[in-house]
């Protein structure tokens, strides 16, 4: 490594591939690109890296509902995690899923490991047994009334209405929530881990590796009878990884599922021709965990039992913040407020919701309220009115009437653009400490700063009688608003990549706010970002009601859907087959939207303007208009087929065409290639 150079390793808690991101998962995800990206802004070696969690009973009976095989479901959940990842600008290096075989080699490894230390035995225990579904229940597969305050409707491992925690075996009324049978109590014997040998070595590491709040949680179930022994098996039917030692016997799910960290390193290593023990063996080497206030108990107390008896290094730090409410409360679904990443991709861009989220994120454990209204006001207000409009005001005066030249920063200007440079290393504290929402305001109050000096200098006036005076205040204006797109750059990438467009220059790293952009000419301006319409919010809304209202279908049904659609595809590809020296003619790029509008007389055209790189500008219309506003798509990076014949049409000729998914209409996405992508790049 380079001298001052740092070795990261930050993951997230792993997704479960029973059901789609939604929301909640991807504040989380958030968190973790924000300080990455930062990180690697900063020069630093930073390899951020998650995977899907794919075991348990849940998956399985899931995947039973939907008439697949649990590999079918961990399979199709990847694929739609992964876009939508990849949609939200999520840019993991590495993104992989707990059922492969370098998750079941380190999980033996792992279990071997404490049972040749001694930190393994076995024991008998009585368990909620399905004689209909004829398997073992998991304590949320078992509903009943709280053997404490006789609430009903609760699941069998804790009561929602007076917080009890129970065995559910202590439930009255039990019942199994597959089949609504009555479970009867069953003897099994059991892999414990004998978490109790490790109270020191916990007391000693919780202190330094969690936060404040946290540590004194943990403390109180570090006393002698709070650190009860772990059961980490599961009995058939369970889908997941047998022990090497005990046929029939699985690991629990969150024994497995932890290990994805290292495994997904692993993958990632053997891609990229690096060595494991670099980063899980290597004190130089910083490992952070960013995760749930609801998963501490696992990631504080039992992952690091694990990672100390098989040799592996302990995170530096457990990062830990609060849950996300929508409008003050819990995701409802019947409220339509439990919203998919994707349903909320379908209406609005990611930049929207990636930027009111760092307004919230503080390195607390407080939780996250996403209020529209103050969504709304605070991307239309802030983000689009005051930090993109200083940018959009300069450019367009100093394009129309300047030849897009910039001349000098104005000595009345250089007193706060190094006020605004000054304010760096402050920011760049707080994105390491997690406090985006501290930095958002310094970046602010910047650029309220830059506002008020281009309205004070009324560069539109000035320009009859001054033009070069007119020049320097434009200069000075898009500088500042250079530094504020730099230090925005780990939050809205996508965005910032369109200002380096703008400014024609290469991929900003931190320092590079320490520059003047002087003496050059800006590229053709084309607007960073359109205001939200509030009927955008609505849309997402009635989505989310309509996807929870959906009835689920029955097992035989989905059965049918998906013989039905693999005859279709089967029919349908033959029907289209064309060999790969016919696919390799057809030439795919990434390409730049510059500009988008309607067309007079077209009611399902738009008319888009690309910008190709080297390749030069496209004309292209295409039949989005039910899915996309012009406004939301200028400044987007997405994929087209840059040879294909040019169409003559009555509004103009069509030079390429875009790539999109969906069935059509309202139900249309646009595929975009990763954020570090740039116009004229070819795919494959």
């Amino acid at each position: 490594m380079k001298q001052n150079q740092r070795r990261l390793l930050i993951t997230s808690a792993l997704p479960y591939a029973n059901g789609d991101i939604h929301l909640g998962h991807m504040v989380e995800h958030m968190t973790t690109d924000f300080w990455a990206r930062f990180q690697k802004m900063q020069g630093h070696e930073c390899l951020s890296v998650c995977a899907d969690d794919t075991h348990g009973a849940p998956i399985m009976v899931e995947a039973r509902k939907q008439g697949r095989t649990p590999e079918e479901q961990i399979e199709l959940m990847h694929r739609r995690h992964v876009a939508d990842m990849l949609d939200f600008q999520i840019a993991y290096d590495n993104y992989f899923t707990t059922h492969s075989e370098l998750n079941r080699s380190l999980s033996d490894k792992i279990y071997l490991s404490m049972k040749e230390q001694g930190h393994i035995f076995t024991q008998t225990v009585r368990q909620a047994y399905c004689e209909q579904d004829q398997m073992f229940l998991p304590d949320r597969f078992v509903k009943g009334t709280c053997p404490r305050c006789h609430a009903a409707n609760q699941y069998g491992d804790s009561c929602d209405v007076c917080s009890s925690v129970y065995n559910p075996l202590e439930m009255e009324n039990p019942e199994c929530s597959l089949c609504q049978s009555t479970p009867v109590e069953k003897e099994s014997e059991h892999h414990f881990c004998r978490l109790s040998a490790f109270r020191s070595f916990l007391s000693e590491w919780v202190p330094g590796h969690t936060p404040e709040g946290i540590a004194k949680k943990l403390s109180d179930w570090l006393g002698d009878e709070q650190l009860q022994d772990w059961c980490l098996t599961r009995d058939k039917p369970y889908f997941g990884f047998e022990l090497p030692d005990a046929p029939g016997k699985y690991y629990y799910v969150w024994f497995d599922a932890p290990v994805g960290y290292i495994a997904s390193t692993w993958d990632w290593c053997r891609k990229n021709k690096r060595q494991l023990e670099e980063f899980w063996n290597n004190e130089q080497t910083e490992i952070y965990h960013n995760i749930g206030k609801d998963i501490i108990y696992f990631h504080t107390l039992f992952w690091p039992v694990m990672l100390k008896t098989a040799g592996f290094q302990t995170p530096k730090k457990i990062m830990v913040h609060g849950m996300l409410t929508v409008n003050g409360e819990k995701m409802s679904k019947s409220r339509g407020t439990f919203i998919t990443a994707r349903a909320y991709l379908n209406h609005l861009p990611p930049e929207f919701l990636r930027y009111y989220m760092a307004c919230k994120l503080n390195g607390t454990i407080t939780d996250i309220d996403l209020n529209w209204d103050d969504f709304i006001s605070r991307v239309n207000s802030d983000l689009v009115g005051k930090i993109t409009n200083i940018a959009s005001r300069s450019a367009q005066l100093l394009q129309k009437n300047l030849d897009r030249r910039m001349s000098v920063v104005s000595e009345d200007g250089l007193p706060l653009l190094t006020k605004a440079r000054d304010a760096a290393s402050v920011i760049a504290d707080y994105y390491e400490n997690g406090q985006f929402s501290k930095a958002i305001l310094l970046i602010r109050d910047i650029a309220d700063m830059a506002n008020k000096y281009f309205d004070d200098h009324t560069p539109w006036k000035l320009l009859k009688e001054d033009p070069e005076k007119t020049r320097e205040i434009l200069t000075t204006a898009l500088n500042l608003f250079r530094c504020m797109a730099i230090y925005l750059k780990p939050v809205l990438p996508s965005w910032s990549a369109a200002a380096e467009t703008l400014f024609q220059e290469e991929a900003w790293i931190w320092d590079d706010h320490k520059k003047n952009s002087e003496h050059k000419q800006l590229a053709p301006f084309s607007h960073l970002l359109s205001r939200i319409a509030p009927e955008k919010v609505a849309a997402i809304l009635d989505e989310s009601r309509e996807q929870s209202s959906a009835p689920a279908p029955s097992q035989k049904a989905a059965a049918g859907a998906v013989e039905k659609s693999e005859n279709q595809e089967k029919t349908e590809a033959l029907a289209a087959e064309i060999s790969i020296d016919d696919f390799l003619k057809v030439d795919l790029r990434v390409a730049r939207i510059l500009k988008a509008s309607y067309i007079e007389g077209a009611s399902k055209l738009l008319q888009l303007s690309l910008d190709l790189g080297p390749l030069g500008q496209r004309n292209v219309f295409a039949g989005i208009r039910s899915a996309y506003e012009p406004g939301s798509l200028e400044g987007r990076l997405i994929v087209v087929v840059a040879n294909l014949k040019a169409r003559k049409m009555r509004f103009g000729t069509s030079e390429g065409m875009l790539l999109a998914a969906g069935s059509g209409g309202t139900d249309l996405q646009l595929l975009s290639p990763d954020s570090g992508a740039r116009p004229g790049m070819r795919i494959g």
